[in-house]
């Protein structure tokens, strides 16, 4: 008998019926009747406005399948992913949905798979739309693309002579958009830069520059307003808005409360209570040292989770705050890839417990908080959530 073979049956096999939860060392829930209700929000902001929703990055860390699904439910038919394979997956959720693919067309090569899955490319240059119409060509369609030009952006999009010398080109209208050549235009959209901050003077700018070129498209859906744009007011609406991290809780502006409901909770259980003396170091680096006797909890949960490790804390840089039985407790030390340490010592003794959860964001622990301790953004934060958290979706 082989070693293996006596390993299997000296060894009991794991148990399927043993329940996830109790060996999860953190756990995601995700609210889709949340998600539903900020998706009905910003629709209406303004009623006479069509809304649609960005699912990019697996929407925004939430799962495409299950967010596009929610949306389609709550009226949402218009949607936005970054790339291709994504609007294969959004495609196979919704079979009859409008999709356009941010980042393009990578090639001519690649246009088949567009159509292979009816997937708008939102072309940003005059050899991506060479590339859309020699194919289009050669299928013998006009199918249907977004242009995309660039207001102030400087990243992806074309400028004001472009669109002057595509507008000469436009033809008749039909019920995809306008002919241009041999494709269709059915959608003309620019990107904000600023919208986060409403008194940036680049808002204005882009507005007005969007306004000169929506002018030589009249017959074109437009579309400029992301998240942000939605609340600078109904002159950056067009006819359709496009809100990516405001549906999934984020914060879109700067700077002002945050209307929106969160989405995203996630928690992680204590392994341990420890009692640390005074003057001696927690975690990686010795980066920070104890002030007084503390009572330390050690969290099932860490960077490979997708929790920042630029979240952690230091003697000179104070990172981010959990929250458990309406206590909320920093973090010591630095996030480990696999645990975090948290100073309990101001919570009533015996409060925390072995086993207990604890919220690292979520109602009570802003998600931009936790990205603001670790020097970035909320969006980075959902988008870097890893696989290891058991997640539960909680029904719309």
């Amino acid at each position: 008998m082989s070693a293996s073979e006596q390993a299997s049956e000296t060894l009991p096999l794991p148990s399927s019926a043993a329940p996830s939860q109790a060996v999860a060392g953190s756990e995601l829930s995700i609210d889709l009747g949340a998600l539903a209700e900020n998706y009905r929000f910003l629709a209406n902001q303004n009623s006479d406005v069509a809304c649609s929703a960005v699912i990019k990055a697996d929407a925004y860390g939430l799962g495409v399948e299950q967010a596009a699904q929610t949306l389609w439910d709550a009226g949402c038919t218009t949607f936005f992913v970054a790339l291709p394979q994504e609007g294969a997956r959004a495609r196979a959720a919704l079979p009859t949905a409008t999709i356009y693919v941010l980042n393009g067309l990578f090639g001519e090569e690649c246009a088949a798979f567009y159509h292979s899955h009816t997937l708008r490319p939102v072309i940003g240059s005059l050899a991506e739309l060479e590339d859309w119409q020699t194919y289009c060509t050669k299928v013998g369609e006009k199918l249907p693309c977004a242009l995309h030009f660039d207001t102030g952006m400087n990243r992806l999009g074309m400028g004001m002579a472009e669109a002057e010398k595509l507008s000469r080109s436009l033809g008749e209208t039909d019920e995809n958009g306008t002919i241009l050549d041999d494709c269709t235009v059915s959608l003309v959209m620019s990107h904000l830069a600023c919208a986060d901050e409403p008194y940036h003077s680049l808002n204005t700018q882009q507005l007005d520059r969007f306004r000169a070129i929506r002018a030589l498209f009249p017959d074109c859906p437009a579309s400029l307003a992301n998240s942000a744009g939605i609340f600078l007011g109904p002159d950056y609406h067009f006819d359709l808005m496009r809100p990516g991290i405001a549906l999934y809780g984020g914060q879109a502006v700067g700077n002002h409360p945050n209307p929106m409901k969160p989405v995203v909770t996630l928690t992680s259980r204590i392994l341990d209570i420890r009692y640390v003396p005074k003057d001696q170091s927690v975690s990686y680096g010795a980066a920070q040292v104890t002030k007084r006797e503390s009572r330390v909890g050690i969290l099932s949960a860490g960077y490979a989770d997708g929790y920042l490790r630029s979240a952690g804390s230091t003697d000179s840089k104070t990172g981010a705050h959990v929250w458990l039985k309406g206590y909320s407790a920093p973090i010591i030390g630095r996030v480990t890839m696999d645990l975090i340490m948290v100073d309990l010592t101001d919570l009533p003794n015996g409060l925390a417990k072995r086993g207990m959860k604890v919220e690292l964001f979520g109602p009570n622990i802003a998600i931009d908080d936790v990205a603001a301790s670790a020097g970035t953004i909320g969006y980075e934060l959902l988008t870097s959530l890893g696989a290891r958290a058991l997640r539960h979706y909680l029904p719309a």
